[in-house]
């Protein structure tokens, strides 16, 4: 009739129990996140980029996506990516007591939980343990808990201002996640607005009706007639309107003009004697 022979059946074999889902390797799930790059799976190496929602990447993967994204199974996952304004390159702090990951042979000890890069303020890893978000205006990249620790508006690495909806967490949870894409979709409609409202100020501005030279020399103001002889204004011309009456001037100077006495009482030559080149 069966379990003859010495074999001891197991509870799950007699009784009918429910399966639990599978869970996954939380150690595995950190690494992929936080040591791989979210395009191609490859280890992550410098220089890295992250998106307004937090996620990793290697430069030339990004780089090969927005060129040609059939190349890609999982692209309408990154549908947000337009260009490289969509990206910002990080400034990671290195660990100086990183380890090259090595084979696991099983004669060492192999420490999961080491991290390449560390928080530059507390020195914690970053491992995916602890919390990370980096400044969107500057890239660098710090601890949730210097973060909230040393609360200021100036980065605790390089010093710049920032705001705090400059801050993104890099590979957070979901809700996190969703309060990313609100805040991106709220910045690119900003940004179209303002693109918009910058257009049609040049727009107006070209539009507007030029005044004609005749227009401008209509509303300048006429310039102050002055004496070209004295210089002076109208008040300062002389009375006499005639050279000889002037008592100033010397007899010689009279003598110039055809209005003399001189040049009045010279005879002037016969039309048949008259010749030009001696007269």
């Amino acid at each position: 009739m069966g379990c003859d022979g010495g074999t001891i059946p197991k509870r799950d074999e007699l009784v009918r129990t429910k399966k639990r889902p599978e869970q996954k390797d939380k150690t595995a799930d950190l690494d992929a996140k936080w040591k791989h790059c979210a395009i191609t799976q490859e280890p992550l190496r410098e220089p890295i980029m992250a998106c307004e929602l937090g996620r990793l990447y290697n430069k030339e993967a990004v780089l090969e996506f927005l060129i040609d994204r059939s190349k890609f199974e999982c692209s309408s996952s990154f549908d947000h990516l337009r260009g490289l304004k969509d990206l910002k390159e990080l400034k990671l702090t290195e660990n100086k007591g990183y380890g090259r990951p090595k084979s696991e042979k099983g004669d060492s000890y192999i420490d999961t939980q080491d991290a390449r890069y560390i928080c530059p303020v507390v020195g914690i890893t970053m491992n995916g343990k602890h919390g990370f978000s980096f400044i969107w205006s500057c890239g660098c990249v710090l601890s949730d808990r210097a973060l909230k620790e040393v609360k200021s508006d100036i980065c605790h690495k390089c010093g710049s201002k920032f705001s705090p909806d400059n801050v993104i967490t890099l590979n957070g949870s979901d809700e996190d996640v969703e309060r990313l894409q609100q805040r991106m979709r709220v910045r690119k409609e900003q940004a179209k607005l303002a693109k918009r409202a910058k257009k049609h100020k040049s727009e107006s501005t070209e539009t507007e009706p030029k005044m004609t030279d005749a227009k401008k020399a209509k509303t300048e103001k006429p310039p102050t007639k002055t004496s070209c002889a004295a210089g002076g204004p109208k008040d300062k011309l002389p009375t006499h309107t005639s050279i000889q009456k002037d008592p100033k001037a010397s007899s010689t100077y009279k003598s110039l003009f055809t209005s003399s006495n001189r040049a009045k009482n010279q005879q002037s030559a016969h039309w048949v004697t008259y010749n030009p080149f001696y007269n």
